[in-house]
């Protein structure tokens, strides 16, 4: 949090000390790396107390259908990043899941736009959903740089990121896969992931279909 706090202090006293002597390009400067930095720690706040919250268990579990919950995300990225592409492939007929459904779409979301940040412009973001072995799989593969193995331990850690230069050029602060991790986990799914440096990345999410019966067995035991 010092860092962006730093930037919007500094760049705020110049234009307040120096008004007069900076030129109307660079006040416009100033500003939009005011406004840059002010964004930034929105979200870094906001990543905080999802944290918090996840780890309080403030979840709250019911039937989702994930195809129209993913469906209702994309134009959002689509309008975010009009130089990729994002396409959603997905099983028709797909059962629902026992879900929150807020916090599935953090969790798609941070992979998606992810997989957007981290990929070059023109490429493409892919969606999928399938049914495999009882369990809803969801694959959100890029065609970015890749992750080296020797990475792949620090991957969902708390605030911990990889250097390459797409990421030296994109801000963070190293929290969004630990949330999406924490988040998963917490209804009762599972995260991983599969990479090759150069040919992209593909995360893959599971979780259990939506059990009736299991519902009401826990309904009469709370």
């Amino acid at each position: 949090m010092r860092t962006p706090l730093t930037s919007i202090r500094g760049f705020s006293q110049t234009l307040l000390s120096s008004w007069d002597r900076i030129d109307d390009d660079n006040k416009k400067k100033f500003i939009k790396i005011i406004e840059e930095q002010s964004n930034r720690l929105i979200n870094l706040v906001e990543n905080i107390l999802t944290v918090s919250k996840a780890n309080a268990g403030n979840i709250i579990m019911q039937k989702v259908y994930i195809n129209a919950s993913i469906k209702s995300i994309v134009p959002m990225f689509q309008e975010q990043y009009k130089n990729h592409k994002f396409i959603f492939k997905p099983q028709k007929d797909l059962p629902p899941a026992r879900l929150d459904d807020d916090k599935f779409q953090q969790i798609m979301t941070n992979l998606i736009d992810n997989g957007a940040k981290y990929s070059p412009e023109g490429s493409a973001v892919t969606i999928t959903t399938e049914l495999a072995d009882e369990m809803i799989v969801i694959k959100v593969i890029d065609q970015g740089i890749g992750i080296k193995m020797e990475d792949g331990d620090k991957l969902f850690k708390k605030f911990s990121r990889i250097e390459n230069h797409l990421t030296s050029k994109t801000q963070g602060n190293g929290l969004g896969l630990y949330i999406t991790k924490q988040l998963v986990e917490s209804m009762n799914g599972s995260i991983s992931f599969e990479s090759e440096p150069g040919c992209g990345t593909t995360f893959y999410i599971k979780f259990p279909v939506y059990n009736e019966e299991e519902v009401l067995k826990c309904s009469q035991k709370s």
